[in-house]
């Protein structure tokens, strides 16, 4: 697969990775990181890369929604919102792997226009394609 890249970012973690600190090279954002509790960590206020990817999925996906609308035709109503939560845990094969939910609420659409948007979304968004070989992403459409 090839990919040519119109953007690219560069971020360096520091510390001891999920519990320190993370920033971009362009100094337009810098985090600090924490291990959540039910990771054993002491929780608290802090990011960490499960939180750092539902916001981007969440974005991207709906901006990979406008794209798919101008393919199907199929206006993307006002209101509307896309909840990514991420979760991280031991797999069965060993070592460490992430689950993805998606909530995309489209109001007004009807059950069919939905449907179809969210399928098409899924093969537009770079990170749907980014994971869809190792992840099963959930998807609830409410419309």
């Amino acid at each position: 697969m090839s990919v040519d890249a119109k953007y690219k970012t560069t971020a360096t973690a520091t510390g001891g990775g999920r519990d320190g600190t993370t920033a971009l090279a362009d100094g337009t954002m810098s985090l600090n990181l924490v291990v959540p509790k039910e990771l054993g960590g002491p929780g608290g206020d802090g990011a960490n890369p499960e939180k750092l990817f539902a916001l981007g999925y969440s974005a991207c996906f709906l901006g990979a929604l406008r794209v798919a609308s101008g393919q199907t035709k199929i206006k993307v109503p006002e209101g509307t919102t896309v909840t990514a939560t991420i979760g991280i845990g031991p797999r069965s094969e060993g070592g460490f792997g992430i689950t993805a939910e998606l909530d995309v609420y489209l109001p007004g659409l009807s059950e069919a226009d939905a449907t179809k948007l969210v399928e098409t979304t899924h093969t537009i968004c770079p990170y749907s394609n980014a994971i869809k070989a190792s992840v099963d992403v959930k998807t609830t459409t409410r419309s």
